[in-house]
């Protein structure tokens, strides 16, 4: 895989593909279908097995609706969004939607989703306190994405949450590369032009409620994500894309030392 230090500061290398599955791993409903669920369709497309873990059930996020109401509905949006690209794997943690703390009970709950589904590509959000164009993360997004990192790596080793032995649940250290979506300094993306990036607006589309919530006579699904993937798609010299910053958990090629 092209490191990121012989890259252009400006441009992106291709995401490898050579892997069949894929765990998505974040904070609410709707963080995968901003941009990552047009991957998510080329991926399925080619076959591929992915699917989603969602911290909470983004019962926070409709103003006008009170959690118990907004939960269920969300939920079903995520649900139907799964499936425009190909998803019908989906899971949600029961964590609180606003108050999401990075720690031991998080990584926990990750490494189980991690050693069920067994992948070699986790997905999830950008960790930083700045994303993509300067924009300031969510707290949610931070420590969810962190905390998708480090069980990824927690994952492969069996003293860490031994308990989880118990359920069954052998240590997996097969995750090969956690790519963060939405970072301010990506290294690797996806091309989705086409059919893929239809099948994330559909996706993203699918939040209907949610995003009747968000201010309308700016935002709109398609206009939106295009925009975005166009701007992504320059770093990779293609028409549209979706960027990631990857760390290598299993290095590819030999040390440099060698």
């Amino acid at each position: 895989m092209t490191s990121p230090q012989d890259q252009d500061p400006q441009s992106a290398a291709p995401l490898p593909e050579d892997w069949d599955r894929c765990l998505c791993v974040v904070a609410h409903p709707d963080d995968i279908e901003y941009g990552t669920a047009a991957a998510v369709a080329r991926w399925t497309g080619q076959g591929k097995q992915v699917a989603y873990v969602l911290a909470t059930r983004g019962e926070a996020g409709i103003d006008s609706l009170h959690p118990d109401e907004a939960a269920p509905l969300r939920e079903r949006e995520e649900r139907a969004g799964a499936r425009e690209v190909g998803v019908t794997d989906v899971e949600f943690l029961g964590h609180r939607d606003g108050a999401v703390e990075y720690g031991l009970p998080l990584r926990r709950d990750l490494v189980r989703a991690i050693r069920r589904f067994r992948p070699e590509v986790v997905v999830t959000g950008g960790f930083t306190v700045r994303m993509v164009m300067g924009v300031t993360n969510q707290a949610d997004h931070r420590a969810v994405g962190l905390a998708a990192l480090d069980a990824a790596r927690d994952a492969g080793n069996r003293w860490i949450f031994p308990e989880l032995a118990e359920e069954g649940l052998e240590p997996w250290p097969g995750v090969r590369l956690v790519c963060a979506a939405g970072a301010a300094r990506p290294t690797h993306g996806v091309d989705v032009t086409g059919e893929p990036l239809e099948r994330g607006i559909a996706s993203l589309t699918a939040h209907a409620e949610y995003t009747k919530g968000l201010d309308t006579d700016v935002f709109e699904p398609r206009p939106f994500l295009t925009w975005a993937a166009r701007q992504a798609g320059a770093a990779l010299g293609v028409e549209s894309a979706v960027l990631f910053d990857v760390h290598e958990l299993i290095p590819q090629e030999p040390p440099p030392w060698a």
